[in-house]
Order: structure tokens, then C-alpha cells, then sequence
């Protein structure tokens, strides 16, 4: 197996994320990200820490995929649960072990804290590949429905 070093992103990674984003919103979809955006909305995260976080995995110097949590206050637990989202491997390097390295990275940080209870995604409805991969990783239906009204840049 290839190994991949897990970073986490730094400001100088905004490109190749803002790309994964919008190849991402094409590939699961079907969406056109509008790239000025999806800029600032990637360089907003990567400088205010508040958001969130992206960490990447690189192989030979180059970025092949990407995972991004925020964080969701949780009264009922009294704790945070981080939501994963904007996870993207490169299709040469999926079925590799990136999205795992990925995961097992935020799930070690994300025990390691006092304040975490737990990990929380959304995934497609049709995306039964998608599906399948976290269910190995122990993720179960939560039995909710997302909902959302968006005031600003819809896609």
C-alpha cells in the first residue's frame, strides 16, 4: 500500500482545494461552483480556524485528495460534533488508501480532544459508493432528513 502524508491544509493550498471543491460539486452533483466563491470561501476557512479545517493528503509532493470538517455545538451532548464534508480523491488515486488516511486522521484528532463526541457526514442519496466506504468505517444511518433554505449563492 501507497503511503500518503495527512497534513493540515495551510493558506498556500486554497487552489488545488477551490479545484477539488468544484470538481467534487460536478462529479456528486451535478453543480457548477462559481470559482470566485468557492475562492473565498475556501481562503475564509484556511484563515479563521473558527470554520473549521481542511487537511490534505499528498504523494510525491502533490495533493491527491482532501477532507474538511466544521463544527456543530451539540446542548443535548454537551459537545462538539465535527461534520465531514468536501472529501475528494483524484480518480487515479481513489481505492488507494487516501480517503482512509484522511479519515483515520480526523478520527484520531477528533478522539484525542476533550470537547469532540463524535463525527457527523451527508452524503447523496444516489452516491451508494460513497455510502457504502463510511458504513465500513463504522458511520450508520442517523435517521434524519437534511433540510435547507439558502439565502446566498446557491448552486
Amino acid at each position: 500500500m501507497i503511503e500518503f502524508e495527512v497534513r493540515t491544509a495551510q493558506p498556500q493550498d486554497w487552489e488545488v482545494i477551490a479545484d477539488f471543491n468544484s470538481r467534487l460539486a460536478a462529479e456528486t452533483e451535478g453543480k457548477t461552483l462559481q470559482p470566485e466563491v468557492i475562492s473565498a470561501g475556501v481562503r475564509t476557512l484556511l484563515g479563521d480556524s473558527r470554520h473549521g479545517c481542511y487537511f490534505v493528503a499528498s504523494f510525491a509532493e502533490s495533493v491527491v485528495g482532501q477532507m474538511m470538517y466544521t463544527r456543530e455545538w451539540s446542548d443535548w451532548r454537551n459537545g462538539e460534533i465535527w461534520w465531514l464534508q468536501s472529501v475528494y480523491v483524484l480518480p487515479e488515486y481513489r481505492h488507494r488508501g487516501v480517503f482512509r488516511a484522511l479519515y483515520q486522521h480526523l478520527e484520531n484528532l477528533a478522539k484525542s480532544s476533550q470537547d469532540v463526541i463524535g463525527l457527523r457526514l451527508y452524503v447523496e442519496t444516489h452516491n451508494t459508493r460513497a455510502q457504502q466506504a463510511y458504513q465500513k468505517l463504522g458511520f450508520r444511518d442517523a435517521s434524519y432528513t437534511v433540510m435547507e433554505q439558502i439565502f446566498r449563492n446557491d448552486v
